[in-house]
């Protein structure tokens, strides 16, 4: 089912830069920005998706992405602190229009660039570690993805995500080592809980005050005991607060045995050279895929948030201004919910946005069992 294209000029053709842009708009006015910071964050998304920000909403997505269940190349997310406004991020695939991966990646590197002259960064971070992760013939789900925190006065914050499995997947760890050891954090990697494997690496780059680099770590089968023991913080969060998360989140009682479906994932965040421990640990639970609609999810996130301090009212409005669709009609539109600990700063809980520009995925129809008669 297409997502309607609310707020796009019925006039016009609907495309894929019509829509995101119109979501960006209205969800920046829900984050606190200006109508300015909004206008020239839309045109920074319609930049950064290129060409296809023009393709027409009638045919199908450019690339089978995933950073999307419905494969459209942007994703929103707002972080939540208790007594402040929420800071919105938008995530792109710049590359999302590429004949293959390993143009996707020189597309997403150029773009990036085009960001570093434009608001006077240096990529010299992602210069080091090209050959690792955007190789001449690279592998696995993407390339190279860009994440803007969409801040007051019209210049983002940036990161970029890569891709850990580009010189093949029996090589992910390797490659997160040998990153970690080029970045200065020689013990770093040895420091990090087991898991399934390595879906990202992620970079600061340009202002930022203490520039991280982020490890994501997948959880296989993860359960609220394990969730708890996964920090390697200092002074990180305790077992407790993360397995309460983990439960509100994923919807499990005391008696489950954990996500046995989409894994959860870890992040581990690297500011300081000098330590081999970790300055940042979040966790995320993939909501979609334990709740029946986003009705459910709404309400559990919702529920997070006032645990938390934080107002969780503008969490529906956000939701208003994505799409007119009611939450119980699909499932998807809250990805995923995240807990996130930074050292010396509070808590921040995360809600992931799906732009859902190509498809709702149905709610989940529970079926009931009758007995079958005994002949």
């Amino acid at each position: 089912m297409t997502a309607a294209p609310t707020g796009t000029d019925p006039r016009s053709t609907p495309t894929l830069g019509s829509l995101t842009g119109g979501q960006l708009r209205r969800l920046g006015v829900v984050a606190g920005l200006s109508r300015s910071d909004v206008e020239t964050y839309a045109r920074v998304l319609a930049e950064s998706l290129g060409p296809v920000a023009e393709r027409p909403l009638s045919l199908p997505p450019p690339t089978r992405t995933f950073l999307s269940d419905d494969h459209t190349p942007v994703e929103f997310s707002l972080s939540f602190r208790p007594d402040a406004a929420p800071s919105m991020r938008v995530l792109v695939e710049p590359g999302c229009g590429a004949d293959s991966l390993a143009h996707n990646g020189r597309v997403g590197l150029e773009a990036i660039r085009t960001m570093a002259r434009r608001w006077r960064f240096t990529t010299d971070v992602l210069d080091e570690l090209q050959d690792l992760f955007l190789p001449a013939d690279p592998r696995g789900p993407l390339a190279l993805w860009c994440a803007l925190e969409l801040r007051p006065g019209g210049t983002p914050r940036v990161k970029v995500y890569l891709n850990p499995a580009a010189r093949g997947e029996e090589r992910s760890a390797a490659t997160v080592r040998e990153a970690l050891h080029r970045l200065g954090h020689r013990q770093a990697y040895d420091g990090l809980p087991r898991g399934a494997g390595h879906p990202f690496l992620a970079l600061d780059l340009g202002d930022w005050a203490e520039p991280r680099v982020k490890v994501y770590v997948r959880h296989d089968n993860l359960t609220a005991g394990q969730a708890g023991r996964l920090s390697r913080m200092d002074s990180g969060p305790g077992p407790a607060a993360v397995e309460g998360f983990f439960r509100a989140a994923a919807g499990l009682g005391p008696d489950a045995t954990g996500l046995g479906g989409r894994p959860g994932l870890s992040c581990h965040s690297f500011t300081d050279t000098r330590t081999a421990r970790p300055s940042g640990f979040t966790l995320h639970i993939p909501v979609r895929d334990y709740v029946r609609h986003d009705g459910e999810a709404l309400f559990r996130a919702s529920r997070v948030l006032r645990h938390h301090g934080m107002d969780a009212s503008v969490l529906d409005r956000a939701l208003a201004a994505l799409t007119e669709r009611r939450p119980e009609d699909g499932v998807g539109l809250i990805a995923y919910l995240a807990l996130a600990h930074q050292r010396d700063r509070a808590p921040r809980v995360t809600a992931y946005l799906s732009s859902e520009a190509y498809a709702v995925r149905p709610p989940v129809v529970e079926t009931v069992r009758r007995p079958v008669p005994v002949a």
